[in-house]
């Protein structure tokens, strides 16, 4: 089939296109790479999934979410079209059925996470795989000036030049024009291929509701009792807001369940099918909810707590009304949200001496390499996120270059007896196996092997005796539970200058801060605006537009001077006598005046979770989080708590 208007109909049941779909469809089938703006809800996947079906090779689509990916490939399936993905749910025999299919051309779109290309050998499979087009999603992840930057992302250009894609079509619901233009810088995306529709939606009413954090929960009763029970999201910043809102509103008669990342997944995916079949209308999220949720016919979105960025804040609306009808939008905007938001920012500025350290742990190591980000997370006090960037970054300057990751430990046991599963094999393999097994560290229920020690004590290679554990699992002799990765990596050259390469480091940290604190002060503005909110918006997006008529603004209501916002509590003697004995005890992860800043604003990190001793001759051992100290000054602006902090250590 090559007739894209019969493909629609007969795989999609539509007998047209929806707007802008027609024109990227026709710019990848013309051979040339694009980008697509569409905003959340637009189509954006039928933009891909459609081609893939005119082509004879495969479509790679790389997707952040596991459950989105699971969602659309079941819904191509159930269509008759052949896709798969491939994630870590799946079983190893799964996985070899899987490239099995892929090698005999048998499947037609592919979906993966970013970091799967990232990994050396899942790329030396795709050399040998055709590729016609690679679909990437949320490509707005690409641009670090872009408001949820990944680092694994930042390398699809480089893999797209090695595995010789002839065309990519980048998609996004979020891109402002700076963010566009690096996209398009990337991938040589010409002009005339950027399609960008508008991100007004007349249907979806906005409204700015300037309101002290004490009024917030009352007023959000009154809306939601004034109005029948309709699907409606309230999205918060914290997990536990969203929990005590929830509980709060459950206790006034209404139907709601709290969402977030830290719920058990069969919890999360009980609840947002609750939600999905109106069997629970009302849901208090974080926004761990959302991204692929699928429902037309959202009727309220109400931000009870200050969005991040316009960007979160156009995509978390964007999910309202998308059968057409009216919905309604709400922004209960208070100034108190911002020590909250900004806190979470500094927190992921990591500490110029772990950055020093850390730099030349990685830059002085042999030639082949592997590392724990886990590892490296936890000895620097630097979040696994940051970890990731700064590797990126070393890759992308051409210092180091990921191999391939792998398990440093495997949990193993048998299905059945062992000598049972001995009789199976010769007399030089039964030795090896009796070998291979007493090298491992037993357990109550399994067994833990470490390949790399076992491989030193019973004189065989690692790559053998991992060759041989995936064999028996195979076989269904053992069933294994591998842990602990660890990341390959090759040195490919050491710096000339490695003070100056740490300074750009240090430097580029320091400007992702201070984008990310520029974004929330955009908020802020946008609520404050006397104008349009709507014509608002769209200026951040490169759009204009003089007013849209059913906002709040145009309906009159205009903005105080200044946000709402209360004075933090006095901090006391008692505060600083608590912070002094803190500093006392001398603790690695808070030998800093921004490391100590950060744990009594409430901010975990790698530190955080270390276990120190009582100072009582006890020994006895606590999470350090467990101190009294800990989120002691959490409603006060995190540049007045470093003052404090650097004062405090000093004397």
């Amino acid at each position: 089939m090559s007739d894209p208007q019969k493909a629609l109909r007969k795989y999609f049941g539509h007998d047209s296109f929806r707007e802008g779909q027609e024109e990227v469809i026709a710019s990848i089938l013309s051979d040339r790479s694009t980008l697509a703006v569409f905003p959340t809800g637009g189509g954006k996947s039928l933009c891909y999934q459609l081609p893939a079906l005119l082509f004879d090779e495969l479509t790679l689509v790389v997707s952040p979410l596991i459950a989105l990916m699971k969602d659309q490939v079941d819904s191509l399936v159930s269509k008759g079209i052949p896709a798969a993905r491939l994630d870590s749910t799946l079983s190893a025999d799964e996985t070899s059925k899987l490239y099995q299919k892929l090698e005999e051309n048998k499947i037609r779109l592919l979906y993966v996470a970013p970091e799967r290309l990232a990994n050396e050998k899942f790329r030396a499979r795709l050399t040998k795989i055709p590729l016609a087009l690679l679909a990437i999603d949320e490509a707005h992840c690409i641009s670090e000036w872009g408001h949820n930057f990944r680092p694994d992302y930042l390398k699809l250009t480089r893999f797209s030049d090695e595995l010789k894609v002839p065309r990519v079509l980048c998609l996004t619901a979020t891109a402002t024009r700076k963010v566009a233009e690096d996209i398009c810088k990337h991938f040589e995306i010409q002009s005339q291929d950027h399609h960008q529709l508008t991100f007004y939606r007349a249907n979806l009413d906005l409204v700015v509701t300037p309101i002290a954090t004490h009024d917030r929960r009352e007023h959000l009763l009154k809306k939601l009792k004034k109005s029948p029970i309709q699907p409606t999201i309230i999205y918060t910043t914290l997990q536990h807001g969203a929990e005590s809102l929830a509980a709060f509103l459950k206790s006034k008669g209404l139907p709601v369940r709290p969402y977030h990342a830290g719920l058990r997944s069969k919890a999360r995916s009980e609840i947002q099918e609750a939600f999905m079949s109106g069997e629970v209308p009302i849901i208090c999220a974080t926004i761990a909810f959302g991204m692929g949720i699928d429902k037309s016919d959202i009727r309220a979105i109400y931000h009870y707590n200050l969005p991040k960025s316009l960007e979160n804040y156009t995509q978390e609306i964007g999910r309202a009304g998308r059968d057409g009808q009216q919905a309604h939008c709400e922004l209960l905007a208070c100034q108190d949200d911002l020590r909250t938001l900004a806190n979470f920012t500094y927190g992921d500025t990591p500490q110029p001496d772990s950055l020093r350290s850390i730099l030349r742990i990685l830059l002085e190591q042999p030639g082949e390499f592997d590392i724990s980000t886990y590892e490296l997370s936890r000895s620097h006090d630097i979040r696994p996120l940051v970890i990731n960037t700064l590797l990126t970054y070393l890759e992308l300057e051409g210092f180091l270059k990921a191999t391939s990751p792998f398990y440093s430990t495997y949990k193993i046991s048998f299905t059945r007896d062992l000598e049972h599963l001995l009789n199976g094999f010769d007399p030089n393999r039964q030795s090896f196996l009796r070998k291979l097994f007493e090298a491992a560290k037993p357990g109550y229920k399994w067994l833990e092997l470490n390949p790399e020690d076992a491989a030193v004590e019973i004189g065989e290679s690692k790559e053998k005796i991992v060759k041989t554990i995936g064999y028996l699992e195979d076989l269904e002799d053992i069933a294994v539970k591998p842990s602990r990765v660890r990341q390959g990596y090759r040195l490919l050259k050491k710096p000339d200058d490695l003070p100056a390469l740490t300074q750009r480091v240090i430097d580029l940290f320091q400007r992702r801060e201070n984008s990310d604190l520029q974004r929330l002060q955009g908020v802020v503005a946008h609520a404050l605006k006397p104008s349009c909110l709507y014509a608002s918006l769209l200026d951040h997006f490169g759009e204009e537009m003089e007013s849209c008529g059913h906002c709040s603004r145009c309906h009159g209501h205009a903005p105080p001077p200044n946000l709402p916002s209360s004075a933090p509590p006095r901090i006391t003697n008692e505060d600083l006598t608590l912070i002094q004995n803190l500093v006392n005890l001398k603790q690695p992860g808070l030998r800093t005046p921004r490391a100590l800043a950060r744990f009594l604003c409430g901010m975990t990190s790698p530190a955080t979770t270390y276990s120190w001793y009582l100072p009582d001759g006890a020994r006895r051992k606590q999470r350090l989080i467990s101190h009294d100290a800990y989120s002691l000054l959490e409603l006060h602006p995190f540049e007045s708590i470093l003052e404090i902090c650097e004062a405090q250590i000093i004397h």
